[in-house]
């Protein structure tokens, strides 16, 4: 066979793989009576949420792009399913049962949401799916994808709960090796709507007394410190924007989520206001930690409906184990072992008045 030819042969098997996984490409809805959310099983991705506000009026509360194609290219993770570990892991690399493992730095000289293809950027199988009741990814990762150790099964489900809340359920089982398994829901949320400008009059309520202090590229010093007094003070509900201009570069750390001592059930993490519209948001989990990010990197980010999306437009709660634990012995491990199944909730409940 000459050179030319198989030249051919190979790009005519890469543009056959390519037209197979966009085949498995889909958009799919979720309906319950006034709330709509947009999904599609590319990255497990949140694409939008329709909310009433006060007025009853709908408005999407989730910034976006219009197509999946855009989705491909995106470098800031709108509303997609990170992992195999979320957030940082300082130095790309980390060491389990004696055997270090380097991963890709992607994020500098560190890791970022599970390296340059996580799985915000794969093709996730949809398992189950019924319109106004919820949907089922799931998807297989192999040994060494991104530099992990083991084989990994992962399942994602969003699902309506009565007439207002949206649950979020993530799962995974290590198959054969031990493994780190931190995975996030990365939605950006404006309640005013994703169009609607900044969201530093929103109101904000975080449940967590602490937060893990990072350095200047983002990683985790160790050590736990105390918010009262502090910028990052939010115990108390109070404007985003009301002590934002004492950091230098916005929210973005993780915080130490308190525990719900009255109950077993989840702990509260935090309640979001948007006075304007009405629409308040409430979540609860049963991770250790959230990341609060305020979109300080958003820059001319072409979003949906013509819409451009700049620094402030929405803000992340990313519900989490705390970033790059795999280094930091005390903190809340991560590590699956074969046969044990990662358990990630997340229960958002939206009204408006």
């Amino acid at each position: 066979m000459s050179n030319l030819s198989l030249a051919f042969c190979i790009l005519l098997g890469i543009l056959v793989l390519s037209h197979a996984e966009n085949s498995n490409i889909g958009i799919y809805e979720l309906k319950r009576g006034q709330f709509q959310i947009k999904l599609t099983n590319y990255g497990a991705t949140i694409m939008s949420l329709l909310v009433p506000d006060k007025n009853g009026n709908l408005a999407d509360v989730v910034l976006g792009y219009d197509s999946v194609e855009t989705y491909k290219n995106d470098t800031v993770y709108f509303g997609a399913l990170v992992g195999r570990v979320a957030n940082r892991i300082g130095g790309a690399h980390f060491t389990l049962d004696g055997k270090t493992y380097q991963l890709p730095a992607n994020d500098g000289k560190n890791t970022l949401h599970g390296g340059f293809k996580g799985f915000g950027d794969v093709v996730w199988n949809v398992a189950s799916y019924k319109m106004d009741s919820h949907i089922t990814f799931t998807y297989v990762s192999s040994d060494q994808e991104q530099g992990f150790p083991g084989k990994l099964e992962v399942a994602v489900t969003y699902m309506f709960y009565e007439t207002n809340k949206l649950i979020v359920k993530m799962e995974a089982k290590a198959v054969d090796k031990a493994t780190p398994v931190n995975l996030a829901q990365h939605s950006y949320w404006n309640l005013r709507g994703h169009d609607s400008g900044d969201i530093l009059t929103h109101s904000i309520q975080l449940f967590a007394s602490q937060i893990t202090p990072t350095n200047g590229e983002l990683i985790p010093t160790g050590e736990l410190k105390p918010v009262k007094g502090t910028p990052y003070d939010f115990l108390e509900p109070k404007e985003i924007g009301s002590q934002i201009h004492g950091l230098p570069d916005g929210y973005d750390i993780n915080y130490v989520v308190d525990k719900n001592t009255v109950s077993n059930h989840f702990n509260k993490v935090a309640v979001v206001k948007d006075s304007v519209s009405g629409r308040k948001m409430e979540l609860w989990s049963n991770q250790p930690g959230v990341q609060f990010y305020t979109s300080n990197m958003l820059k001319d980010v072409k979003g949906k409906n013509g819409v451009t999306y700049h620094q402030y437009a929405a803000l992340c709660l990313e519900t989490q184990g705390f970033p790059d634990s795999v280094n930091h012995p005390n903190f809340p491990s991560q590590i699956v072992n074969p046969g044990e199944t990662y358990k990630h909730f997340m229960v958002y409940r939206f009204t408006a008045q």
